[in-house]
């Protein structure tokens, strides 16, 4: 019955700026872990960002001070700020949802504790 569903993903130029949005229902998003991951061609999922129920945030070393994740509890959504784009980040996005005792979990990277995903959506960032 939860869905995620992303938008936002598009392409930009490096040093741009994109927001990426994650639409969560059939349930109340104040509750849950919530995160964002990126996979690019070829390479590992990795964790990008994650945000718990009380606020707290935490960001993967490649991201820090670039990205800032958020959440509207109110309307039910997740978002993703992306700053300073590099190529590197150019990869498909997803939110994911789950216990909010993941958000405490150094293993939350993987994403294996998330029981809930979104389908993705693309981001690309030309040099």
């Amino acid at each position: 019955q939860v869905q995620l569903v992303e938008s936002g993903g598009g392409s930009v130029q490096a040093g741009g700026s994109l927001r990426v949005s994650c639409a969560f229902s059939g349930d109340t998003i104040s509750s849950y872990c919530m995160a964002w991951f990126r996979q690019a061609p070829g390479k590992e999922r990795e964790g990008v960002a994650l945000i718990a129920s009380n606020g707290g945030t935490a960001y993967a070393d490649s991201v820090k001070g670039r990205f800032t994740i958020s959440r509207d509890n109110a309307k039910n959504f997740l978002y993703l700020q992306m700053n300073s784009l590099k190529p590197e980040d150019t990869a498909m996005y997803y939110c994911a949802g789950g216990r909010d005792s993941v958000c405490y979990s150094s293993s939350w990277r993987w994403g294996r504790s998330f029981g809930y995903w979104g389908q993705g959506t693309q981001v690309t960032v030309a040099a």
